[in-house]
Parts: structure tokens; C-alpha cells; sequence
């Protein structure tokens, strides 16, 4: 697999952070392509955009003349397309326990406070800066309690979240980690998240993934 790849990215999107996250797992070079999710109104409901996703959403991962979306389904290609090291444990009912940890993250929390999410509250009900907060920390709050119950002491629980090796999971938590600090949620409360978080920073993987280090990152970010 020759062709080259493009990740079109916003550098404080979680979604897109998971991806870059497991491309660099991969060892994959890949351009990113950035689309301001805020400039002139958002770069990702022009038509011009719409072309590659019509859900104007990103990531949008490039793959020669292909385009593939949903950050999930894009982990899941990339490690079917290049499966060393592998995003996915070896058996059904270990991998079946790693998407359940990853679809928590961006099926249930995620998408409740995403920005498309935000500017609704804000837009259609006049919902203040300071509420929307609250409902920020109060749905990764009730994600991250299950989380933490889920991988506490549970004996699939390693360094990270299966084990001794980075999977899916670890690329949907690590970015909703980010968020949940940008939000000022007390992780003091998430001892095994916290954890694995740390482990997952270690890696340069996640390092050069995080959001201030991407080419579209203001330089205060």
C-alpha cells in the first residue's frame, strides 16, 4: 500500500486526535490537511468540504483517490489495511471488550459535547458560556465513572487498557482525557484513567499526536 495519505484534521478535535493517534501507532506518514472548525463560520460546511464528507465532519482520512470517514471505522481500516502492531487484541471476546471501551468514549460521551453540539445550545436555546460548561463536565463525568469502573481492577486492565500494548481504546481516551482537562473535570476522581493516560503520554505516538503539536495550532494554545 503505496498510495499516499491525508488526514483531514482540526488540531483541538478529539475525533481527529484518536486518529492521528493510531497512524502514529502505525508508523504511517500522512499529511494532514487542516479544516478550521471555526473560521469564517467553519471550514467544514463548505461545499467545497461537504464533497469529501457530507456529514461536514471531520476526520477524513485520504487514501489515494479514496476517502474514508468515522473516526472508528478509520482505526478499523487502518489496522485491517496494516495490521502490525496491531489496534485490536486477538480474540472476540478481548476485542469485543476494547470497541465496548472505545464506543463509550465516541459514541456516548463524545458526541454530546462536541462542537456542532455546543453552537446548537448556544445558537437555537441562548444557553450561556457557563452552562454549556456545565453540561460538558457533567456528560464526561458520567462517561468517565463507568470508564474508571470498567477498567478498574478488571484483569484485562494493564498499563493501558488491554493489556501491555496500545489499542483502539487508548486512542478514544487519551483525547477525551484532553477535553475533560480543557473543562476543568477533577480527574483526581479517575485514578485508573489517569493512569493509563500517563502510560499512553509516554509514547511519542501520543506525544506527537496531541493537539499543540499539530502544524494548525495556534501558537497559544
Amino acid at each position: 500500500m503505496s498510495e499516499e495519505l491525508r488526514l483531514y484534521s482540526y488540531w483541538r478535535s478529539s475525533a481527529a486526535y484518536r486518529v492521528r493517534i493510531g497512524l502514529n501507532l502505525k508508523g504511517l506518514a500522512y499529511e494532514i490537511v487542516p479544516v478550521h472548525l471555526l473560521r469564517d463560520g467553519g471550514e467544514q460546511l463548505t461545499d467545497a468540504f461537504a464533497a469529501n464528507n457530507p456529514q461536514k465532519l471531520v476526520p477524513v482520512l485520504q487514501h489515494g483517490q479514496r476517502m474514508f470517514r468515522q473516526s472508528l471505522a478509520i482505526l478499523e481500516y487502518v489496522d485491517e489495511v496494516w495490521p502490525t502492531p496491531p489496534l485490536l487484541p486477538a480474540t472476540s471476546r478481548e476485542r469485543q471488550r476494547v470497541r465496548s471501551l472505545a464506543q463509550l468514549v465516541a459514541m456516548d460521551v463524545h458526541p454530546l459535547n462536541n462542537l456542532r453540539v455546543m453552537r446548537y445550545l448556544e445558537r437555537e436555546w441562548n444557553v450561556p458560556q457557563a452552562e454549556r460548561d456545565s453540561w460538558t463536565r457533567h456528560w464526561i463525568a458520567e462517561g468517565f465513572d463507568a470508564m474508571e469502573a470498567l477498567l478498574r481492577d478488571h484483569p484485562a486492565t494493564g498499563t493501558f487498557c488491554d493489556g501491555f500494548s496500545p489499542t483502539i481504546a487508548d486512542c478514544c481516551l487519551v483525547p477525551q482525557v484532553y477535553n475533560a482537562r480543557r473543562f476543568g473535570v477533577d480527574m483526581a476522581r479517575y485514578p485508573t484513567i489517569t493512569a493509563i493516560e500517563q502510560a499512553c503520554l509516554e509514547l511519542p505516538e501520543f506525544r506527537d499526536a496531541a493537539p499543540d503539536r499539530q502544524p494548525d495550532a495556534p501558537l497559544q494554545a
